[in-house]
């Protein structure tokens, strides 16, 4: 009995193992249709994040190769394209956005790492700098706290950056109600507001401030996926979050949660390849 038990047990890391190479080496492609009367014209959006300097092929030519046959009108990152870890570079991150930029418009928000990078300068140095810079320098300006408008498609595009408290783990952070409204001023109500926020656990606190579509990362899609549990954990050490990847609605607002395209801290992916998301806007 105990070496039936021990066997089985043991298969079933083997075959873990086996997937957790075969995911973590792979991106699948997904995608969203979102249908508001505010939008003017149909448009697509690719949705990255998550990256953490990950690359499939070289210079990460499959996953450019698959854009390129999404052909999209603009790309949206939801932050995390690198790792904040001392020394190590983000060449693979940076090469990607630089590429893409030749081609498409890219709206940039900033995740928890990009912005602990600014934060500690005196653990990472100046490698905020110089990746804003090599940004700016691709023509890619990243939205912070800021709102910036598609009238062609009568789309308003904010990219949200909020505090590292935010972030914390065990638990959320209780976010005031005045806070959204502080940073990021007022939404378009007369345009289909996109809300570029790294963090879904505040999903709700977004919906509130006015956002009409939320695309978010950060979670990796819990790290290992189950059948009907889902995510089996977030980067806040929580179990089974509620919102570990794919479309989730609130009221009139929608949030589209990407698994992202990368590793970090724990580097495995077990029934849970990596993401490319596509976003497809319709009018009614």
């Amino acid at each position: 009995m105990l070496e039936g038990i021990m066997i089985l047990a043991g298969a079933v890391v083997a075959l873990c193992l086996l997937v957790a190479v075969w995911d973590g080496n792979r991106f699948i492609t997904v995608k969203y249709e979102i249908v508001s009367d505010k939008i003017a014209k149909p448009c697509r959006f690719i949705l990255l994040s998550d990256q953490h300097n990950k690359t499939y092929g070289k210079e990460n030519e499959k996953l450019i190769r698959q854009i390129e046959n999404l052909s999209p009108d603009a790309v949206l990152v939801a932050g995390d394209m690198l790792t904040a870890v001392k020394g190590q570079p983000f060449d693979n991150a940076l090469s990607l956005m630089q590429r893409l930029a030749a081609k498409y418009p890219i709206y940039y928000g900033m995740g928890n790492h990009e912005y602990r990078l600014e934060l500690y300068p005196e653990q990472y140095g100046d490698a905020y700098e110089k990746y804003v810079a090599g940004l700016k320098a691709a023509g890619i300006d990243p939205l912070i706290n800021q709102n910036t408008d598609l009238p062609v498609y009568n789309i308003a595009i904010c990219g949200s950056r909020i505090g590292r408290e935010y972030y914390r783990r065990f638990r959320k952070y209780p976010m005031r109600a005045d806070y959204l409204p502080k940073i990021l001023g007022e939404p378009r109500a007369d345009a289909c507001q996109i809300l570029i926020a790294h963090n879904p656990l505040y999903f709700e606190e977004y919906a509130a401030w006015g956002a009409d579509v939320v695309v978010s990362g950060h979670v990796h899609g819990g790290i290992m996926r189950l059948p009907v549990l889902g995510g089996v954990l977030s980067p806040n050490l929580s179990l089974f979050p509620k919102y570990d990847g794919g479309r989730f609605e609130l009221g009139k607002a929608v949030m589209i949660l990407s698994r992202g395209i990368g590793t970090h801290t724990i580097p495995l992916r077990i029934f849970n390849p990596a993401e490319l998301v596509v976003l497809d806007f319709k009018k009614v």
